[in-house]
């Protein structure tokens, strides 16, 4: 299976327990594969450098370096030919939508409730929770 994370499950797995992390520990155990383009990469080193996530990095006794070595080695980069306008007010979202065209994933890892799962899919790619995902994954034989 081939997934697309957004940025805010990618915090999320990284940062806490949960099902979140649960679909990382499934890349990991190479049960699915993860793609991620340079521009999701950039927007990931970005927000973990933010103050609110700051104690919680620190108390997990890793940094953000750290944190974005340990996704990069866990995903297969690819590069958008082009990034659609789809969503008005968060360019970044675009970004989500490009990386899963490019790579052909089956399904688009969000928790981004007023932009990206109210598409629904897009270009025939399912946008789903992580619960989402994590059942369908374990739904497969």
């Amino acid at each position: 299976m081939r997934l697309v994370l957004d940025t805010n499950v990618v915090v999320a797995a990284l940062l806490w327990a949960g099902t979140p992390r649960r679909l990382l520990d499934r890349a990991i155990d190479e049960a699915l594969t993860l793609y991620s383009s340079p521009a999701l990469i950039d927007e990931l080193a970005q927000t973990l450098h933010y103050q609110k996530f700051a104690q919680r990095i620190g108390q997990s006794g890793t940094t953000p370096g750290a944190l974005m070595a340990q996704y990069s080695a866990l995903v297969t980069l690819v590069s958008p030919t082009q990034v659609p306008r789809m969503i008005e007010h968060d360019v970044d979202d675009d970004q989500v939508l490009a990386a899963a065209i490019a790579a052909n994933t089956d399904f688009i890892v969000t928790g981004d409730r007023k932009h990206l799962l109210p598409l629904g899919s897009y270009e025939g790619i399912a946008i789903i929770t992580p619960a989402e995902a994590l059942r369908r994954i374990e739904a497969q034989p």
